[in-house]
């Protein structure tokens, strides 16, 4: 049995209860695992948001995959491409990275001539991060790639709750 048809919808038994995907990790068992009762789990958020970031995640990973580009780089050429100037201090605390995270990423983007970072304060501790023509292109593609991803995601979830979800998420 192929690995990805090896699913069961662990509380499909419970009435009332939306499914969740079970992936069985034993490639030797071909029945179907009883329900397993998630008990205090299932009254917080937080394990489902948590489940729910596993997988888009994965999707998101997989999507941009074709041109080498994680879900923190993608983060980080659209908020300096809508932002040109931007500093790195102004970047990290708009995404929420650790400086020395994001020194690491921005390293990674320059090697690959993505962005740049030009001096913009007299002792050039402080610098504008800006794009390069080649991530203004990779950039163009990695958004035609995520709007897939999202269109998958908004099929999952329905168009309402697809918005509803963006919309209360938004608040944090």
């Amino acid at each position: 049995m192929a690995k990805s048809s090896v699913k069961s919808n662990i509380r499909s038994r419970i009435p009332g209860k939306q499914a969740l995907p079970y992936r069985n990790t034993q490639a030797t068992c071909r029945s179907a695992r009883p329900a397993i009762a998630l008990d205090a789990l299932d009254a917080h958020l937080g394990y489902f948001i948590r489940r729910a970031q596993i997988w888009v995640f994965g999707d998101f990973i997989r999507t941009l995959e074709s041109i080498d580009v994680s879900p923190a780089q993608y983060s980080v050429l659209v908020v300096t491409g809508a932002n040109r100037g931007l500093s790195q201090a102004e970047l990290a605390a708009t995404l929420g990275i650790e400086r020395a995270r994001l020194v690491r990423l921005l390293h990674r983007l320059e090697d690959r001539s993505l962005v740049q970072r030009l001096p913009s304060s007299a002792d050039g501790r402080r610098h504008a991060l800006r794009l390069t023509s080649q991530g203004r292109s990779l950039l163009a593609r990695a958004k035609a790639l995520a709007a897939r991803h999202e269109k998958r995601l908004a099929e999952k979830l329905g168009d309402e709750r697809h918005k509803m979800l963006l919309a209360a998420l938004r608040e944090f």
